[in-house]
């Protein structure tokens, strides 16, 4: 397909650079900077580099099956269309579609929310006293500025995310830099009491804080009708994304927790900037190097709510091009070829949510995206290699159906020892779409029985 349209009112205009740097904007984000005090506080101890490890393992193999997915159903939507497609050969094609869209209502909004909330709790470095109301209206601030970055054509977005990415890079680099100038050494990662029965469910707990810094290297998947040549970049962008990312992460664990201990590191909310100011000697200078980092970290939290909210409102732009979702989300903006009802809806709902704690969204956005979404992907790409051959498969995952069992297995682990309050709010959710689905086609159904009696 060309690089002029991809037949469903969006153009292909997003190269290999821009599709990547999408992703990593998308899994650095604020996540790292909040998540390694909590995962360290869940795991006991700064071996922490082992849920680093099982994340990366679980991105790598569900990244395989979003490759093979992505590049066989190169479409704005992603994973709505993957559903579809995957379970229409059994009669559940719409159902499956649904539910996804669904709970996007849910997961969307909460992960916007949790980039903005994470601003304004380092926000707090320059203003101690933004508690409360105050610090609420400034996260809901980050979702009304990235509205208005992403009020544009998906050209300017490609040089946004571009430079996004640079100061993304720049900000853990100076972050694995000085603390390997500071502290060449390496901490210990090996648990105090070894691997006995209690390191398991401890590295369960830090593993889905770890996923949700990981998450985001499917974002491409969203918007893979305005990518060049998505056959070919869409996989290359979500293993290089994957594996950048990985480094990024057990590098600055690393460098931090060699020179803060893991006591006082499980306590703070702005590791970074403290982490930071320890590497300068003199107290003015090192009061100037928290200051930066935390003016970069707070960039970077912007640069996340960017790339959620950019691949998050095509969901309902194809689901509505495609007659499955209300028509309104699928107008095309006249003069910037945006979808900019389905973005804006999404900017609005995820406002509410930004006066919930970081931890709390956490949860809720993990265990539900697993129970909606990730396990049922996993089955999908099966169920395509198998049953659909008119499907064409430009990719096919290394070591095929490997990578996409032990993503399902791990998904289905990490939900059981997530918080029992989440796997109920998650249970609860999926029966709320399940009769959300029977009104929806009942009233499909009403509509068409009235279209033939005219």
């Amino acid at each position: 397909m060309s690089a002029a349209g991809s037949g469903d009112g969006l153009q292909r205009r997003m190269g290999l650079l821009g599709a990547t740097s999408t992703n990593i904007i998308g899994m650095v984000g604020i996540g790292p900077f909040l998540t390694i005090p909590l995962m360290v506080y869940a795991m006991g101890g700064p071996h922490i580099i082992w849920a680093w490890l099982v994340g990366a393992l679980l991105s790598l193999a569900d990244g395989l099956v979003y490759a093979q997915l992505g590049a066989a159903l190169p479409g704005s939507g992603g994973p709505y269309i993957y559903l579809r497609e995957a379970f229409r050969a059994f009669g559940l094609g719409r159902l499956m579609a649904f539910l996804f869209l669904f709970h996007i209502l849910l997961v969307a909004p909460l992960s916007l929310a949790g980039g903005a909330v994470g601003f304004a709790d380092y926000l707090g470095f320059y203003l101690p006293e933004l508690t409360g109301l105050p610090h609420h209206l400034a996260a809901a601030g980050v979702c009304l500025l990235v509205l208005f970055l992403l009020y544009r054509n998906i050209d300017s977005v490609e040089r946004l995310s571009k430079a996004m990415l640079a100061l993304v890079l720049a900000t853990t680099g100076w972050v694995i830099v000085a603390g390997l100038i500071e502290r060449p050494g390496l901490p210990s990662f090996m648990p105090p009491y070894g691997f006995d029965a209690g390191f398991w469910p401890a590295l369960g707990a830090a593993s889905v804080i770890a996923m949700y810094s990981f998450g985001g290297y499917n974002q491409v998947c969203n918007i893979a009708g305005e990518v060049k040549d998505p056959e070919r970049n869409v996989p290359r962008s979500i293993l290089l994304s994957i594996v950048v990312v990985a480094a990024i992460y057990i590098a600055m664990t690393t460098v931090m927790l060699e020179l803060i201990p893991w006591q006082e590191a499980e306590a703070s909310r702005t590791l970074a900037s403290i982490f930071i100011a320890r590497t300068v000697e003199d107290p003015g200078l090192a009061q100037l190097a928290g200051s930066v980092i935390t003016a970069l970290i707070l960039f970077v939290a912007v640069a996340s709510v960017f790339a959620f909210a950019l691949g998050y409102s095509r969901m309902p732009y194809a689901a509505a091009r495609d007659g499955q979702f209300f028509a309104i989300f699928g107008k095309v903006h006249p003069t910037r070829g945006f979808p900019h009802v389905s973005l804006v809806w999404l900017i609005a709902v995820s406002i509410p949510f930004c006066f919930f704690s970081l931890g709390e969204l956490i949860n809720w956005l993990m265990q539900v995206q697993i129970l909606l979404r990730f396990a049922w992907q996993c089955v999908a790409v099966l169920l395509i290699a198998r049953y659909r051959p008119d499907i064409p498969q430009p990719f096919r995952m290394w070591l095929y159906p490997i990578p996409a069992l032990l993503s399902l297995a791990l998904w289905i682990a990490l939900f059981f020892t997530g918080p029992p309050t989440g796997v109920w709010f998650s249970l609860g959710f999926l029966g709320l779409g399940l009769i959300a689905y029977r009104i929806f086609r009942r009233k499909q159904a009403r509509v068409a029985s009235s279209d033939g009696t005219r």
